[in-house]
């Protein structure tokens, strides 16, 4: 079977990060949310925007 090394070194980087906090997901989204926290790179919000001026649509 071929394996791709950018997806078996992404996958290294992975469980190396993730045996950091002992495979603790409460651990990891913390310092995740620390990193995001101190990080100057500007956020973006993924909740869905409503469109503006489109036509609504009309019930029958």
């Amino acid at each position: 079977m071929w394996r791709d090394p950018v997806v078996e070194e992404v996958r290294a980087i992975r469980d190396a990060y993730a045996k950091r906090f002992d495979y603790d997901l409460d651990a990891i989204a913390s310092d995740l949310r620390k990193k995001e926290a101190s990080s100057d790179r500007e956020l973006v919000d993924p909740a869905p925007k409503k469109a503006e001026g489109l036509p609504t649509k009309r019930s029958a």
